[in-house]
């Protein structure tokens, strides 16, 4: 398990107990591959796109199992057809870009970038108001990887209308904050960060209300019926198997597998986000009280994921962050702001160790140095939730 400052999840969620349990299991079965074995692994695989469906209410064989979020982006960037226009908002995650605007120039839909007010979010209201003849798709990350605004999806879907396409980068909500999942038509997320699955394995849904809009794109041998036929390109598989180059990781898939279902039983998405925003709401206090700024400091709690940012006026955000990682408080920085993202274990120290470290600094004198439990004066008035009991192997 992480150490008790670990506030990191939206960049890296470390591996659950259940996750690395299973990729060593599947690892035991590729190591021996006895006959038996390899079909083990693919029915594990098999079991990881049910439980896939099963959270964001989807068919099985509207999910397929690849690399990473970057891959099923681009494969669906590769599969869009073209003409047309294809809205991002213009502050969205690299990740969420790029695969459109390889793709602009080789029979994909032109990209346009959009801007709100304050430069991050897509609304319904923007939308519409950019909603031209040509769009025919609009692309969104379910969490903002900085601010933590959660995107209203089904208001979203609503302008769009039935005939456009949502497309949807979850890996900074999947697991972390429930989903409407059932408005989006296209959803890609990897298992790395707040599913705590690691790498390898990425869950890509595709509904069968898209057939007609999408081709065929990167789906390679692994995609179609007859892949030793006499003659080709054989036909697609259905579903989104169809858009697969080549068969998954089964060890990855196998990881992935365990941690969807954990998350099943630690209650879903709503238990696990009731949680998560509870700490970051505890944490963000603590900010403010040391006088701290909070980026989008008037988001609703359940306008925001797992996910804010904060910044400590008259301090270089370089020292601030150097300052928490010597104390074990481990986050990311993005230029002047510090994200903060904890999970569902993160435990209350993580709020002493916050405000240690912030204090300090705040009254100009050394910071503490690889502090590791709770702080020796925490504050007395503080009450964090009651701290969940962590899964084990």
């Amino acid at each position: 398990m992480p150490g008790a400052g670990y506030l990191d999840h939206a960049r890296v969620g470390p591996l659950s107990p259940p996750a690395a349990a299973a990729r060593t299991a599947a690892t035991a079965l590729a190591t021996r591959l006895e006959p038996a074995d390899l079909d083990r692994l693919f029915a594990l695989g098999d079991a990881a796109r049910v439980s896939a469906a099963r959270l964001l209410d989807a068919r099985p064989h509207e999910i397929a199992l690849v690399p990473s979020t970057s891959n099923g982006l681009f494969a669906v960037a590769a599969a869009l057809r073209g003409p047309g226009t294809l809205l991002v908002p213009r502050a969205e995650f690299p990740a969420n870009l790029y695969p459109w605007l390889r793709f602009a120039g080789r029979g994909g839909p032109a990209v346009r970038l959009i801007a709100s007010a304050d430069g991050r979010h897509l609304t319904p209201d923007l939308l519409r108001g950019h909603l031209t003849p040509e769009v025919t798709a609009v692309t969104v990350s379910a969490v903002d990887s900085l601010t933590g605004h959660l995107a209203p999806l089904a208001a979203l879907k609503e302008v769009l209308g039935p005939d456009r396409l949502l497309i949807v980068d979850a890996i900074q909500g999947l697991g972390a904050v429930p989903l409407e999942s059932d408005a989006v038509d296209v959803l890609v997320s990897g298992g790395q960060k707040w599913l705590r699955a690691g790498w390898g394995a990425a869950l890509l849904m595709i509904r069968d209300r898209c057939e007609g809009q999408l081709g065929t794109g990167l789906g390679g041998w692994a995609g179609v019926t007859e892949p030793f036929a006499d003659r080709h390109p054989a036909p697609p598989l259905p579903g989104a198997a169809a858009h697969l180059a080549t068969n998954p990781d089964l060890t990855a898939a196998a990881a992935l597998g365990a941690a969807l279902d954990d998350l099943a039983e630690q209650g879903g998405p709503a238990a696990a986000g009731a949680r998560i925003r509870a700490t970051l709401a505890e944490l963000l206090d603590r900010v403010r009280r040391v006088g701290g700024d909070v980026l989008l400091d008037g988001l609703d709690p359940y306008e925001r994921g797992g996910i804010a940012s904060f910044r400590l006026p008259g301090h270089d955000p370089v020292s601030v962050h150097r300052a928490l990682e010597t104390a074990g408080v481990v986050t990311t920085r993005r230029d002047e702001w510090i994200r903060l993202s904890p999970h569902v274990c993160t435990p209350s120290t993580a709020a002493d160790l916050l405000t240690e470290v912030l204090r300090t600094l705040s009254h100009g004198t050394s910071a503490p140095v690889a502090v590791t439990g709770r702080t020796p004066h925490p504050d007395p008035t503080t009450h964090l939730h009651q701290e969940p009991t962590c899964p084990t192997p």
